[in-house]
């Protein structure tokens, strides 16, 4: 996948992000309470938002987007940190290994989010996925962005694959 061009932007104004390791605008905004992003990283994320919001109505692939960044930005431990990482990673099993239409996901994470269900922190992988945010953001329609944000997720979710059992496990209480 073409990867956004960054050269652009001199070295003094890139940063790598500290969740998924970007390349991204050195930025001093606003960042998430408990996702592990920098300002940089997190204000693409915004833009990839609204370009779902805006330009792709809202498409199946929203889902896909927030639970792969989510799971590639895990923080630090913390009880929100810990339930929203377990929850991400969640949607991600339930879409991708499961086929669930992202809907049906939805349900069941709310559902999951609204629970009294105890997790755990599951410590992060050495590498969170070789591809970032950087490789969807540029995609020039539907169809590419999708496809992008399909193969972005299937590398978050792979890259986690040492606490799959653990995962599955916590989706079968929802199921």
């Amino acid at each position: 996948m073409p990867r956004k061009n960054n050269q652009k932007l001199t070295k003094s104004k890139i940063e790598p992000c500290f969740g998924c390791g970007a390349s991204v605008p050195k930025k001093n905004g606003p960042t998430h309470e408990y996702i592990g992003a920098s300002a940089g990283c997190w204000e693409l994320f915004g833009e990839l938002l609204a370009k779902e919001y805006e330009e792709y109505n809202n498409p199946p692939a929203h889902r896909l987007t927030v639970d792969t960044y989510a799971a590639q930005h895990p923080g630090s431990p913390s009880k929100k940190s810990i339930q929203s990482v377990a929850i991400h990673l969640t949607g991600l099993h339930l879409m991708l290994d499961l086929n669930y239409e992202a809907h049906r996901a939805t349900q069941l994470l709310n559902q999951a989010a609204e629970s009294s269900q105890e997790y755990h922190w599951l410590e992060p992988p050495q590498s969170l996925g070789s591809l970032t945010i950087l490789d969807v953001q540029d995609a020039e329609n539907i169809k590419e962005h999708t496809d992008r944000v399909h193969i972005w997720a299937h590398t978050v979710w792979q890259a986690w694959q040492s606490h799959h059992e653990q995962i599955r496990a916590w989706t079968e209480l929802l199921r």
